[in-house]
């Protein structure tokens, strides 16, 4: 018999009941270090102070209108991330899969706009994730995310990572965009170097081709800056946001210039709970800490210790890992073993880690994560390889 819980997922036998920070607490009362937050989510740990004010004084006001209406909430985020970022103009999302249907939408409504209808192809890259839609299924193109759900949507052309010969010989005159992660979140935590990213915008720029960015990840301070884009020092032409800006709350958005977003008139697009008042009270709350670069400078610091730690840790247990690869609190250990494996000696060591391709396992920990909770960290990542060590799977 099917369960009431639709099975899409290989759930693990845990049910936390309490967030405290950068812990979760089971029914049993056992105290989880969690280095998954959520997949990225939970930017500033479980139940925050200020996302929790941010929610429940906006809940006992007004919950929800419809864009119908002006939302001083909405008006209030979106002129932080204006501030903020490259963009000019935001769409607010419920995730980041409605944010890559939005960021497709406009490249291609640009183009038509322009008198360039035939402009409808968007280069993506192997490895990529852009979320569980038609259109996100079909840009990542890999048989894991496309089997069985034919026929795919069309327009997208898909290129090995890191070739650039290809990449090159890929623009034709139906080119509308480039899609890319600047770190590869599901498919391995694979950072696109700086150099590659600003030879890429050059490239776009030469091709007279939009770029978009898929920041869904990496972005929110994930890589100790507000955005991964901004360590090459270059900017996108639309940018696709979610997990971290929400705090937790469900929350994506979609950033743009004001000539990519030039096609996207009154009737071209629209959510009916994007951009509430509840969402976006939380998420103005959670810019107020990751935008400020004296919180950013911290994350950093701690980043460094972290990844100095995990290096000791690579070395300590040769038979499990191969490296540490990432950016800031977007950290991957490459593993000799089962990423499976080492997630479910994880949970035995009473930690939490997020598998991905590549046989990499994720740390995508609480951005607030600290100097204490990375020592406990490293004792409890320790305990889980030793395990492994003693007993493989």
């Amino acid at each position: 018999m099917i369960p009431s819980v639709l099975p899409t997922y290989s759930r693990a036998p845990l049910h936390f009941v309490k967030g405290e920070g950068s812990w979760l607490i089971e029914e049993d009362g056992r105290r989880f270090l969690d280095l998954g937050s959520g997949i990225a989510v939970n930017a500033l740990g479980h139940a925050h102070p200020d996302l929790v004010k941010a929610l429940t004084d906006q809940a006992q006001m007004l919950w929800h209108v419809s864009n119908l209406y002006e939302i001083p909430q909405q008006q209030a985020l979106a002129d932080k991330l204006v501030a903020a970022t490259f963009a000019d103009t935001v769409f607010f999302t419920n995730s980041g899969t409605e944010s890559c249907e939005l960021a497709v939408k406009m490249a291609r409504k640009y183009w038509y706009d322009k008198g360039h209808p035939e402009k409808t192809e968007i280069i993506t890259f192997s490895g990529s994730f852009h979320g569980r839609s038609s259109a996100g299924i079909a840009a990542a193109g890999s048989e894991k995310m496309t089997k069985g759900f034919a026929p795919l949507l069309p327009g997208f052309k898909h290129l090995a990572w890191g070739d650039h010969e290809a990449l090159y010989a890929a623009f034709d005159e139906t080119t509308a965009a480039v899609l890319v992660e600047p770190v590869q979140g599901e498919g391995g935590i694979r950072p696109m170097p700086d150099q590659c990213l600003k030879g890429l915008r050059a490239l776009c720029d030469e091709k007279g081709v939009l770029l978009i960015l898929d920041e869904v990840q990496c972005g929110m301070g994930r890589t100790g800056r507000l955005f991964a884009h901004e360590w090459a020092g270059i900017a996108p032409d639309i940018m696709m946001v979610a997990k971290g800006i929400g705090g937790g709350f469900p929350l994506g958005a979609v950033l743009a210039t004001e000539e990519a977003a030039s096609g996207m008139t009154p009737g071209t697009h629209g959510s009916t709970y994007g951009g509430n008042p509840l969402a976006c009270a939380v998420g103005c709350a959670v810019m107020d800490h990751v935008a400020d670069p004296d919180f950013l400078a911290g994350v950093n610091r701690r980043a460094g210790h972290l990844r100095q730690k995990l290096e000791g840790l690579v070395a300590d247990h040769p038979d499990i890992f191969e490296s540490v690869r990432g950016s800031g609190m977007m950290l991957g250990l490459k593993c000799k073993v089962a990423p499976a494996d080492f997630v479910k000696a994880g949970y035995a060591a009473q930690v939490i880690t997020v598998p991905a391709a590549d046989n990499v396992v994720r740390l995508l920990p609480p951005l607030t994560l600290s100097e204490d909770e990375i020592a406990e960290a490293l004792v409890r990542l320790d305990k889980a390889a030793t395990a492994l060590e003693a007993h493989p799977a």
